[in-house]
């Protein structure tokens, strides 16, 4: 999905929407259907038809305990399209840096992007073998503007920078999107390592949005939930405070409101009254 040729418009070539990327990379790794995988609990979770047995189970047993658990799910995607809404029309970004984009759906970055300027610049990183299959089936782009999907971890800094600079210009502002990605790296060393590394490798005018898993709202159901899906053997997941949440900002400017439940982030009126409080929150800050 990059655009260093073989030509635009080639499906699954290297370099093409739809391509995998560049040459060399590591072969992909077998998809082990039997264990649950946080991308596909999420699929499920947003009705969608990307999951198996195992997420469903899961994400079944979580539903039980936390009725409101994909309501959270609702909310995040609600808050990517505000927050590229905003990027592209309020701040003028026209390209972005989606690492951990999660199984392809309704709404990618890409997609709210482009129908607001064509031209938009979109690299999707995930380290999930099966997003990868979706992601080159599903993710393409403008003609006017470029998508590219690679395979690789959030604390691989290097290799993210270097293979997104396929695609996009970090002589320009950049989005930087990490929604529900940090609260994957349990260990803090790492976690705050690898937003850091990524902030400080982009340029003035760049912005940061990030979304994190908390049990401000839920309290000690949450983190039961979060030690048993641990325990599973599924993808590891740990909750932050709010304020170990402001701490992945140091660097930016943090936008009104702040770090809040994802829900409550400059939400749409409708008339409802406030949206509920959700175990995501997030915020966005300008580096």
């Amino acid at each position: 999905m990059s655009e260093h040729d073989p030509g635009p418009g080639t499906p699954g070539a290297p370099g093409a929407p739809g391509g995998s990327g560049a040459s060399g990379e590591a072969p992909r790794p077998p998809v082990d259907l039997s264990v649950p995988h946080s991308a596909r609990v999420w699929n499920y979770w947003l009705g969608g038809d990307d999951n198996y047995a195992a997420d469903r189970v899961a994400g079944d047993e979580v539903l039980k305990r936390l009725p409101d658990i994909a309501e959270g799910a609702r909310a995040e995607r609600a808050f990517l399209k505000r927050v590229v809404h905003h990027l592209v029309v309020d701040a003028g970004i026209r390209q972005f840096l989606d690492v951990g984009t999660g199984l392809p759906t309704a709404d990618n970055t890409h997609e709210v992007a482009q129908r607001l300027a064509p031209e938009s610049r979109v690299a999707y990183v995930d380290n999930d073998p099966l997003v990868e299959v979706q992601a080159q089936a599903l993710l393409t782009s403008t003609p006017e503007g470029a998508t590219d999907y690679f395979r690789a971890d959030l604390r691989d800094t290097r290799t993210v920078l270097d293979r997104s600079a396929e695609t996009l210009d970090f002589a320009a502002p950049v989005g930087l999107i990490l929604l529900g990605v940090v609260n994957h790296i349990m260990d803090d060393a790492a976690a705050y390592g690898a937003v850091a590394r990524l902030v400080r490798a982009l340029p003035a005018g760049s912005y940061l949005a990030l979304t994190h898993s908390t049990a401000e709202v839920h309290g000690e159901p949450m983190l039961d939930v979060m030690r048993e899906m641990n325990e599973r053997g599924g993808t590891p997941i740990t909750a932050r405070s709010r304020e170990q949440i402001e701490r992945f900002f140091d660097g930016t400017a943090l936008l009104e409101p702040g770090v809040v439940s994802c829900s409550l982030w400059r939400p749409e009126h409708s008339g409802a009254g406030a949206p509920n409080e959700v175990y995501l929150f997030g915020g966005v800050g300008r580096i």
